[in-house]
């Protein structure tokens, strides 16, 4: 199969869809690989190093996508590139469908076989998903610091604290990886945390690993409203497969908050998990509501895009090697493939997108 690599051209993405050392093995197993020339320069990967991994480097986005069977990248595909993309064509990557009906009618109109990351699923784990919410847990926390800064609007309290000086809290919801990512990140640092979630032997693991700086909560409405007043840093990482993420803090829960209290809403790719949020980029990365400062990030990975490349290509590789050598027939005999499946043959196959969208669905 003939796999293609193209730039990464979302705002402020550095990221690249596979190392030098991901190209040897597709390589190895018989593929072709084609990137586009500086695809991997953001992550400090040079066309040379892929060249002599066995890649052809290529001039143009146009030619990758012409010329490939499949698509392999990390970020969802954005207007730009919808008339790249050719009927048929297999694309493996983030999609994020249930908050893009745009980007889910373009697939379902050119018959995009659409595999997407955060829909593959072994067992309860996302092993695919993983990689990119570690790291955008500990993100979470870290700038989540660095905005409670009075120079960013924050209310100038130190995360971490000082002798003699009252503790700061922290709130995270959702104890997956991201969530556990960031509660171990913010006690790390001295604050007293709670983590929510719905999920009771999760929490109990949780309770079990973590630092006793981090006590944990039941996720319902109150709990949550109660627990916000005194929060310095909201994080929240709630994820329902496929769906758009629920939204747990409204637009009224924000006047019961601290002013110069910072929200950071790591489930943004999937729509979010306040009510308030909308996307933001690294260049411009928040905004305010009633005296409350929001993170937005879509893509908080691509801000540390070495290690983010290095950990995706980790967990992708092996799948990617299935996908490019089995036969689609027999790879959709495999639950594992149909649950990572969003479009096929011009319909939705993920009933948690479709739902999102008010459109039918129908299984593979």
């Amino acid at each position: 199969m003939i796999v293609g690599i193209p730039k990464e051209i979302k705002t402020d993405e550095f990221r690249v869809g596979i190392t030098p050392s991901g190209v040897r093995e597709l390589v190895k197993s018989g593929h072709s690989v084609l990137i586009e020339a500086g695809a991997g320069s953001g992550s400090g990967f040079d066309d040379s190093t892929y060249h002599d991994s066995g890649a052809e480097i290529v001039n143009s986005a146009d030619e990758v996508y012409a010329r490939s069977e499949m698509i392999m990248k990390v970020k969802e595909p954005i207007e730009v590139e919808y008339d790249r993309l050719r009927e048929g064509q297999i694309l493996f990557t983030y999609l994020h469908l249930a908050a893009d009906k745009r980007l889910t009618q373009v697939l379902c109109e050119k018959k995009i076989t659409g595999f997407a990351y955060e829909t593959l699923k072994v067992g309860r784990r996302l092993p695919l998903l993983e990689p990119m919410s570690e790291i955008a847990g500990k993100m979470a926390t870290l700038f989540g610091a660095v905005h409670l800064g009075r120079y960013n609007g924050g209310s100038g309290r130190l995360l971490g604290g000082a002798v003699g000086v009252e503790t700061n809290r922290v709130v995270v919801l959702g104890a997956g990886v991201a969530g556990k990512a960031a509660a171990d990140a913010a006690a790390g640092l001295g604050a007293e945390v709670t983590i929510f979630d719905i999920n009771i032997e999760r929490l109990t693991y949780i309770r079990d690993v973590m630092s006793p700086r981090v006590s944990m909560m039941y996720s319902t409405h109150e709990s949550i409203s109660n627990s916000i007043k005194e929060a310095d840093l909201v994080i929240g990482t709630v994820l329902l497969p496929g769906a758009k993420a629920p939204k747990l803090i409204t637009r009224d829960m924000l006047g019961s908050m601290k002013k110069g209290s910072v929200l950071v809403d790591v489930s943004i790719d999937q729509g979010g998990c306040f009510e308030t949020s909308h996307a933001t980029t690294h260049s411009h990365p928040t905004f305010e509501v009633d005296g409350i400062v929001h993170y937005c990030v879509a893509n908080m990975p691509g801000m540390y895009p070495r290690t983010s490349t290095v950990a995706l290509t980790n967990a992708t590789l092996p799948y990617a090697l299935i996908i490019a050598s089995t036969p689609l027939e027999l790879l959709l005999k495999n639950e594992l493939y149909k649950g990572a499946l969003n479009t096929y043959e011009g319909h939705i196959t993920n009933e948690a997108v479709a739902v999102a969208h008010n459109m039918a669905w129908k299984d593979s």
